[in-house]
């Protein structure tokens, strides 16, 4: 592994297997010390620079942002890991897992869903909507509390890819660095990739977070398909889901964790005048939002696993 030592996969194991267990057990960091947030404060810089109009100024400084802020953060990260590993494996494995905490998040992800869930539970619509604010960045104020739960529960299944595997197969191949510049990619994607007023500045941004998880999004399908068989669900209907509705999102990506959520849960999920998937299941309901953030905790067991098995593989081919 490139920005990590050879041979060397005890101690990037237990970083990793620690990193879990603070974000299942411990508050995130106040945002003035979180790195998503400086993260997030760099992207800002782009968007004040930006001129208010010009496609093709927007689009050269959305190129620079889209390889300056994952580069700053893994050359960051890739300078911190030399001094901790320099301060031996204590320091390096305890540093470095809360460093690697602040890539990726579990605990997060589902408590924000499920508090969805129990407001469309206590019928207080008007809550599930604000609730889901930190879930989606669509417009929530008209949702029926079908869609309310279909974007739960689309959130949910999407992130699958976005909030923890992703971050934990970029650790499996470049350490630190590698997990760091995947959260800038994802973090420029969230604030800027999207279609409106930063269209064009926000392309590169989006087209590169489309590369980096086309490996997390797939893989993170198969895993909720095999979360589905455990927790005796539907697993055949997860894979013929996947097979068939992966691509009817605008996304290359995010379809697939989707369809095999849908699938898994039998349920249809709808973003309107977007898509539709799993036509012709039922609409969810909170239940469902529950069952999918169950589904997603069992893959990101299984993820856990997996990813522990390809960084002792990778290490063991660089030894």
């Amino acid at each position: 592994m490139w920005l990590a030592w050879p041979g060397e996969a005890y101690p990037d194991l237990a970083m990793l297997g620690l990193a879990v267990a603070l974000d299942l057990t411990l508050p995130e960091l106040p945002t003035a010390l979180h790195p998503v947030a400086w993260m997030g404060r760099l992207v800002k810089v782009a968007e004040h620079i930006a001129p208010a109009e010009g496609r093709l100024r927007h689009f050269i400084i959305g190129v620079v942002a889209a390889a300056l802020v994952p580069a700053v953060f893994a050359a960051a990260a890739w300078a911190a890991a030399v001094w901790l590993h320099g301060l031996g494996d204590a320091a390096y494995v305890g540093a470095g897992a809360v460093m690697l905490k602040t890539t990726f998040s579990i605990r997060g992800l589902g408590s924000a869903a499920l508090a969805v869930a129990r407001s469309l539970e206590e019928r207080d619509t008007d809550k599930a909507r604000r609730g889901l604010r930190s879930l989606v960045s669509r417009d929530t104020g008209s949702l029926s509390d079908s869609l309310v739960a279909s974007a739960a529960v689309e959130s949910v299944a999407e992130n699958t890819a976005d909030s923890f595997l992703g971050p934990w197969l970029s650790f499996v191949i470049a350490g630190l660095p590698g997990a760091f510049a995947y959260r800038a990619v994802n973090t420029l994607d969230s604030m800027i990739g999207y279609h409106g007023r930063y269209e064009y500045l926000g392309k590169a941004s989006a087209r590169l977070d489309d590369v980096v998880n086309v490996l997390p999004a797939r893989l993170g399908a198969l895993l909720l398909v095999a979360a589905a068989a455990l927790l005796g669900r539907n697993p055949r209907q997860a894979w013929a889901t996947m097979r068939r509705d992966h691509a009817r999102s605008e996304s290359p990506n995010a379809g697939w964790t989707m369809s095999a959520m849908a699938g898994g849960l039998r349920v249809s999920l709808e973003k309107p005048g977007h898509y539709t998937i799993g036509e012709g299941l039922p609409e969810p309901g909170p239940r469902d939002v529950r069952g999918a953030v169950a589904l997603a905790s069992t893959a990101a067991a299984l993820g856990l696993v997996l990813s522990s098995g390809l960084a002792l593989a990778v290490r063991a081919a660089l030894t």
